[in-house]
């Protein structure tokens, strides 16, 4: 049923639209804000595309959920009411689950590896599977944040000092993943409601990247920032199945140089304002805790292997071995 909805959705807008002109007009939607680098870097690339395509094509970013939450965006997609979004590999799991082995623990050691892995032939492979399953194309993926754990007062530094924490996790399986192979007892409580479930001690602890905890002020009811570092968030560019199939193929290559240019923008200014925010934590008063991460990543393994979810082991390891 989806792929007939893309199919028919691809089919109206390249009717309606026709080839390239000097006014084609696209739409690229996320639901981040303005002063965030996907923002900014958004609308670097925009000017970009339109320079290297000498003004066929003009794009207008539409951030903050403009045009609808991230739910919304991905199904415009199909129905040809944007273009281009910035989304969650969490969303594409859902129309193509092995791509959610992304979001796995430990997977991926650093940023860089990150931004490597989407210019290797396992990126490629699982990309396509998305665009089989939904019709639409990955352009790129850039680095959203590396999540760690907060807490009110335990301090933790291998995976068994989790037992019995009460944490609050996104219901999602590979968030899940590593605070229940470590025994932690897991709250799935809404992003809006963590600083007050933390404040009344609902929950003692929370995992989020440091630009979340300091949006969100959880340093204010919080002790201990436990650097776990488990999983490297992301965020893909996505292409409707329409706009991508409309592009020449000179088209299609300055598409995807720009926005892995963009991303890979968009990640380093990330990772300097995580470096600025730990010193910012400690001269807070907060409590920095380096942890033993290979216990952390072994214990998630075994307790919690990839298969559990439905990802495939040989994604996992060739992810694993991008350099």
């Amino acid at each position: 049923m989806k792929r007939t909805l893309a199919a028919l959705g691809a089919a109206f807008a390249m009717l309606s639209a026709g080839p390239a002109t000097a006014q084609t007009a696209l739409k690229w939607a996320h639901v981040y804000e303005s002063t965030e680098p996907f923002q900014t870097e958004s609308v670097w690339a925009a000017e970009e595309i339109k320079k290297r395509t000498n003004g066929r094509y003009t794009i207008t970013v539409y951030p903050a959920s403009q045009l609808g939450k991230e739910a919304d965006i991905n199904q415009g997609l199909t129905l040809g009411t944007v273009d281009i979004i910035i989304s969650g590999s969490s969303f594409a799991a859902k129309e193509y689950k092995p791509i959610g082995v992304t979001y796995y623990p430990y997977i991926f050691r650093d940023p860089a590896h990150l931004i490597a892995y989407t210019k290797s032939d396992v990126f490629r492979k699982l990309a396509a599977g998305y665009e089989e399953a939904t019709g639409h194309h990955i352009l790129a993926a850039t680095y959203y944040g590396t999540r760690q754990t907060t807490t009110s007062s335990r301090v933790v530094k291998t995976c068994a000092d989790l037992k019995g924490l009460k944490i609050r996790v996104p219901d999602a399986p590979a968030y899940l993943a590593m605070p229940r192979a470590c025994g932690a007892n897991t709250a799935p409580i809404a992003f809006a409601e963590v600083y007050l479930a933390l404040q009344n001690g609902t929950v003692e602890g929370q995992e989020n990247p440091l630009t979340a905890i300091d949006a969100k002020k959880f340093y204010e009811v919080q002790k201990n920032v436990i650097l776990t570092g488990h999983i490297t968030d992301h965020l893909n560019i996505i292409i409707s199945q329409s706009r991508w199939a409309s592009l020449s193929d000179e088209d299609k290559k300055i598409f995807t140089e720009v926005t892995q240019q963009a991303a890979e923008r968009a990640t380093k200014i990330v990772e300097e304002r995580e470096a600025k925010l730990l010193t910012a934590f400690k001269e807070r008063g907060l409590n920095i805790v380096e942890v033993d991460k290979k216990d952390f990543e072994k214990t998630v393994l075994e307790k919690a292997p990839v298969e559990m979810y439905g990802y495939r082991k040989e994604d996992y390891d060739a992810i694993r071995a991008v350099k």
